[in-house]
């Protein structure tokens, strides 16, 4: 099951434990390896109070799964959100976790009135079969745009998708051509 999360300390230190794990494993999720927990639980405080919508995917009590829906954007782009932080414990992965993460931030972004959502990938992971596999479209490549957690550069593939036809002049009431 797919539930919103509160930033409870018990969320919070879930949330970190996901991030150390993955970022040990070699994804690369802004974090290098060793990853701190301080450090893992303040981007996660600092990104839940941001205004963030974190989604979680529960094993009983413990939190196996999560996506971040980053809403807060410019004023000028409120049709739009990006899709950051998918990250599935190793011991849960190939169950259809993810699959069901990305699906339930697309249903959370439009319930909120996004019509597009944005995010990037390590070319040619896993992350980026699965969001090739759920209709995002591949913009294209950056070679070196990041770094795997050992320090290695690691090409993004950046992809966007369409949930619904825009309405850009509905979000303002103004036309969208500057006449």
């Amino acid at each position: 099951m797919i539930e919103s999360l509160a930033a409870t300390p018990e969320t919070i230190a879930g949330l970190a434990s996901l991030l150390i794990e993955a970022t040990a494993h070699g994804a690369s999720v802004s974090f290098m390896h060793p990853l701190a927990r301080e450090k893992a639980e303040a981007y996660w405080r600092k990104a839940m109070a941001d205004g963030r919508v974190v989604l979680g995917a529960r094993d009983g009590d413990r939190l196996v799964g999560t996506v971040s829906l980053v809403l807060d954007l410019p004023e000028n782009q409120p049709h739009r959100a990006e899709i950051q932080k998918v990250l599935v414990a190793v011991s849960h992965r190939r169950r259809g976790i993810a699959r069901a993460l990305m699906l339930a931030a697309e249903r959370e972004a439009a319930q909120r009135g996004r019509t597009l959502l944005v995010l990037d990938a390590v070319t040619g992971d896993p992350g980026s079969r699965l969001y090739e596999s759920l209709a995002w479209n591949r913009v294209g490549e950056i070679p070196d745009f990041a770094l795997y957690p050992n320090g290695r550069p690691c090409p993004t593939t950046f992809y966007w998708k369409r949930l619904a036809l825009a309405r850009a002049a509905s979000f303002s009431g103004r036309p969208t051509s500057p006449d």
